[in-house]
């Protein structure tokens, strides 16, 4: 094990063979891009708080909570000089053609993200496996790994350290591999030589803003989360506003429209990884079979993913809606009637909304 002052005695030609030893051991671990960047964020800093002052982010108070921590990563993490970014394909090769799971009004279309395991935690182990093959080649040095689990500025910090740009909705597109990615971090004090960043491809296209349904993309590269699909179904913990309920569709759990409309993801990449396998038929699975589900089967059959984060309450409370929004049958009126008395008032509520969508 190497002493720390061997570390701060490397050069700059040992310092760039580690960031291409680096690279080479992620690709071993299975993942699928590395960039490295600096920590200044000053722009993405300032874009943070005028689309705060804006109120965009709705209940999500941990988007301004942690002051500039956030775009300053060595508030977050002391000594902090390097961020190393990584992208993991998630994208599952066998779920049922996700249009056509929206064009079926009686199904549950569900974010592609989450139909495997929790990405929090493949993302993690990948790289806490990376920065322990770190330590093992350079000795003790100080890290963090995050992925969406710290104040952190995935998409800005992926973009600096060149793993793709920007898109219009606000997502990172990478010319070889789309959107369909995780983004995880390492904080670390090893001052490894920087990426440069990647010109955008973006061009006049807008065909992820026109396709939204609630027109939550509000300008290029600026998203009101209030409005957005995504947020609603998840981040969101109460009563959905009346009137975007009608424009979700069949979406109980996130939203891909902005990601299946890009030209860019003709170029994604599956996943090849087990985690990220369909599970429990969420690919094609009935709106009514899901309302069924007690809370005991909600937490056995989603024990281990994402979705299990949002809770029964809001999972009913999504499906409703869904329910509200299909095509008018005895067998839905008979699931939304057998929730009606449910215990949860917000539940209630949205079952109450969704009957009164199919009286006549």
């Amino acid at each position: 094990m190497a002493e720390r002052g061997i570390i701060r005695s490397m050069d700059h030609h040992q310092l760039t063979l580690l960031a291409q030893q680096i690279k080479f051991w992620a690709a071993e671990l299975g993942l699928h891009g590395v960039g490295i960047t600096d920590c200044d964020l000053s722009m993405a800093e300032t874009e943070l708080l005028n689309w705060l002052a804006q109120g965009y982010h709705g209940e999500m108070d941990y988007m301004a909570k942690h002051g500039t921590k956030r775009t300053r990563p060595a508030e977050l993490v002391p000594g902090t000089v390097r961020v190393i970014s990584l992208r993991l394909n998630y994208l599952p090769p066998d779920a049922r053609d996700s249009w056509e799971v929206m064009n079926d009004p009686q199904a549950a279309f569900i974010s592609r993200y989450a139909l495997g395991r929790d990405y929090h935690k493949v993302m993690r182990t990948h790289l806490q496996k990376l920065a322990e093959r770190i330590q093992a080649a350079v000795g003790e040095f100080n890290y963090r790994v995050f992925t969406d689990s710290a104040p952190v500025m995935e998409v800005a910090l992926a973009t600096k350290a060149g793993l793709g740009w920007r898109g219009k909705h606000t997502l990172l597109l990478n010319r070889e591999a789309g959107s369909w990615f995780f983004l995880g971090e390492i904080y670390t004090d090893l001052p490894l030589p920087v990426d440069e960043p990647v010109s955008a491809h973006c061009g006049v296209c807008q065909a992820c803003i026109d396709i939204c349904p609630t027109q939550a993309i509000v300008a290029p590269y600026e998203l009101d989360a209030r409005r957005c699909i995504s947020y609603l179904t998840i981040e969101h913990s109460g009563a959905i506003p009346v009137e975007l309920r009608p424009l979700m569709g069949n979406r109980i759990y996130g939203c891909d429209d902005c990601q299946l409309i890009c030209p860019w993801n003709r170029f994604a990449q599956t996943s090849s990884s087990a985690d990220f396998t369909v599970r429990n038929g969420l690919d094609s699975v009935q709106l009514v079979a899901l309302l069924a589900w007690t809370e005991a089967e909600f937490d056995q059959r989603l024990q281990g993913s994402a979705i299990r984060r949002i809770g029964h309450e809001r999972w009913l409370r999504n499906i409703a809606v869904a329910l509200g929004n299909a095509p008018a049958s005895a067998e839905i009126m008979t699931a939304l009637k057998s929730r009606a008395e449910h215990p949860s008032e917000i539940v209630r509520e949205h079952v109450q909304w969704a009957l009164s969508q199919h009286q006549v």
